[in-house]
């Protein structure tokens, strides 16, 4: 799914205009970003927790070429889906 299908499917669930459902998804997105980007968790019950995880610098290597480099220390966003979303899934 797209942002844009995203759109579309909110408009066409609450019977918002189009220009409401957009201004709605990127608010929300806009809410995520900011939030994580603070280093705060978003915990969404019943769906899953949003969380920053800091990756330590490492060695890698090139696979073409095999030289090792470094790979720098970096954050990454990480999603654990809670259990009822698992069991949803699942079945």
């Amino acid at each position: 799914m797209t942002r844009e299908d995203l759109k579309d499917r909110i408009r066409e669930e609450l019977g918002l205009s189009k220009q409401e459902s957009s201004e709605m998804v990127e608010q929300i997105l806009n809410t995520i970003r900011e939030t994580l980007s603070k280093g705060e968790d978003i915990i969404l019950s019943g769906f899953g927790k949003f969380e920053i995880r800091t990756k330590r610098e490492r060695t890698g290597r090139n696979p073409k070429t095999g030289v090792p480099y470094t790979i720098s220390a970096r954050k990454v966003v990480n999603f654990k889906p809670s259990k009822l979303f698992k069991d949803l899934l699942n079945g």
